[in-house]
């Protein structure tokens, strides 16, 4: 996104990315409930921020240590002609 909005960096706050991380947390807490065992569920930022993508993923792992587990995650990078994502695959065991 900074990529085709170099501005962008410059709008970014603090503040703002910890409201978006409590969303996050949120969205997977609230998500993460309704998936059955054995279901999969793909959790994925357009951010390169570890707070915001591993980071978040951890935090979630470590508060359901006995139902999920991360399969795999993967990293886009603007290196690679796209803008940057992260994607984790996340599977409820319980």
């Amino acid at each position: 996104m900074i990529k085709r909005n170099p501005d962008a960096k410059w709008k970014l706050s603090t503040d703002f990315i910890e409201r978006v991380k409590e969303l996050q947390q949120h969205i997977l807490a609230d998500y993460s409930s309704i998936l059955k065992p054995g279901g999969l569920m793909v959790y994925s930022t357009c951010s390169l921020l570890p707070s915001e993508n591993e980071k978040q993923v951890v935090t979630f792992l470590e508060s359901r240590k006995d139902s999920f587990e991360l399969i795999d995650q993967k990293w886009i990078l603007p290196s690679e002609g796209y803008d940057g994502f992260y994607m984790a695959l996340i599977k409820r065991s319980k």
